[in-house]
């Protein structure tokens, strides 16, 4: 499968973006969709994911509140609406595709399968 995330940009502080991600490849199958971010010289944070199937949601406490994960499954496409944007959520954003993780370890990056590219977002003050 390949992941094409897309949406990133540029924005100022309270501001609003949505980053897609969509599956492509043949039969999508997924137990877990979710998104990190990563900034140079640090390790990639876990931000939302979502059950494939349930739509059940989990998110970072530093963003619980302003990010909504949600996903179409006909479209195999997975969203991030990111409200209230702060300078701290500037970092490349990844989708990645977890095939049989558990829920205990949806945070843990390795429990993903396959990435996306990763998409740019800037948050100015």
């Amino acid at each position: 499968v390949q992941l094409q995330a897309s949406g990133g940009g540029s924005v100022q502080a309270g501001g609003s973006l949505r980053l897609s991600c969509a599956a492509s490849g043949g039969t999508f199958t997924a137990r877990f969709m979710g998104w990190f971010r990563q900034v140079p010289g640090k390790e990639r944070e876990f931000v939302a994911a979502i059950n494939w199937s349930s739509g059940i949601t989990y998110y970072a406490d530093s963003v619980k509140g302003r990010f909504t994960i949600s996903r179409e499954k006909v479209k195999k496409t997975v969203y991030l609406q990111m409200n209230s944007l702060k300078p701290d959520d500037t970092a490349v954003y990844y989708c990645a595709r977890s095939s049989s993780g558990i829920v205990g370890l949806v945070r843990i990056s390795t429990t993903y399968d396959s990435w996306g590219q990763g998409t740019q977002v800037t948050v100015s003050s």
